[in-house]
């Protein structure tokens, strides 16, 4: 059996990396003038090409009304994108008030 050798392949090509979620940074202080303008930063980068969404709550400090409903307009504009958030750094502060009203960190 004799093996033909194919020019211009040596060894292995290279793989593109995973394809890295886009990052939505939270801002603190956070109120309720702040949401629409993070769900047209979620609707842009959907409309961008991102099908997950990272947003990232490290920022913020104080758990509050506007902060759950930013989840909750944040899930819903990702909904509607057809695509998906994950919330990141969220502090235990944050997950309890979410989980109070229903839209904790395993709620769709």
């Amino acid at each position: 059996m004799t093996s033909a050798t194919r020019r211009g392949l040596i060894g292995v090509e290279p793989i593109d990396p995973p394809e890295q979620p886009a990052v939505l940074i939270v801002p603190d202080p956070l109120t309720f003038a702040d949401v629409p303008l993070l769900c047209a930063r979620l609707r842009g980068l959907y409309g961008a090409g991102a099908r997950e969404v990272v947003c990232d709550f490290g920022a913020v400090t104080r758990a509050d009304l506007a902060v759950v409903e930013a989840v909750a307009r944040l899930r819903l504009t990702a909904r509607r994108a057809g695509g998906r958030v994950v919330l990141r750094n969220a502090g235990a502060g944050l997950v309890a008030l979410l989980d109070l009203a229903g839209l904790g960190l395993d709620s769709p």
